[in-house]
């Protein structure tokens, strides 16, 4: 559930080509933070789809927000990877994020770079890791083009006789202050846990999981309330695997 990043951004987490999802999340953030976050919208829906082919891969998630009143929002993030060689861990890795709120739309940006990827011989641990080139673009009122860069961690592994996923990735760039345009280094991390219910003998076709997304964030969500920047955001969640 992505920044509003990815979030999302977990997508090397399936021995199949072809690997879809669909995710609902009750977000607690609201609650914790009712004076920072008293906004905040009360659920997500989160729809991710990660397909290989024999040049490399595309991935892209779509985030929509919703409050009690309204849709609050959709934000996507799209990839396309292409693989440096038949047997090479490395590709080269093009990115694009944006979306629309209620407000108007979230800052748009492209990304490009190298990637290094890997996995256990079973497919049951994945990782990748991306250095990348980031463009921001002037995309509404108050907010301008600069460039940037973002270094990306993202992982999967399936345990405990594949009852259990823990996966996730983490964002680190380049941001810059709404009020004077200075730089800071922005932080955002969306770790899931997931209990997969076809690891149940009789409910092997149930392609269920329920679990949990935390979002961990600095210098990330827009907080006039105070001069507060860390937010640790959990969610309760199902999972729909196709």
């Amino acid at each position: 559930m992505k920044k509003v990043f990815f979030i999302a951004m977990a997508f090397v987490a399936a021995i199949s080509t072809n690997a879809q999802n669909i995710q609902l999340h009750y977000d607690f953030g609201r609650h914790l933070y009712s004076d920072e976050e008293g906004g905040r919208q009360d659920m997500t829906v989160t729809l991710e789809q990660f397909k290989a082919d024999k040049w490399g891969s595309w991935f892209y998630f779509v985030d929509i927000d919703f409050s009690s009143k309204f849709t609050e929002g959709a934000y996507t993030e799209i990839s396309r990877e292409f693989n440096l060689g038949k047997q090479s861990p490395f590709a080269a890795h093009i990115e694009y994020n944006g979306g629309l709120n209620r407000f108007g739309s979230f800052q748009q940006s492209a990304l490009f770079g190298p990637a290094w990827n890997g996995h256990s011989a079973d497919f049951s641990k994945t990782y990748s890791v991306q250095l990348m080139y980031k463009q921001f673009f002037k995309s509404y009122d108050n907010t301008k083009a600069y460039a940037s860069c973002q270094l990306t961690g993202v992982w999967s592994t399936t345990f405990a006789h594949k009852a259990c996923t823990f996966s996730g990735f983490i964002d680190l760039w380049r941001g810059e202050k709404a009020e004077n345009g200075h730089g800071q280094l922005v932080l955002l991390s969306e770790p899931q846990f997931w209990y997969n219910f076809n690891s149940i003998k009789g409910l092997e076709n149930t392609n269920l999981s329920i679990g949990t997304e935390v979002e961990i964030s600095n210098n990330f969500i827009f907080n006039t309330c105070n001069d507060k920047s860390f937010f640790i955001n959990p969610t309760l969640a199902m999972k729909w695997t196709f």
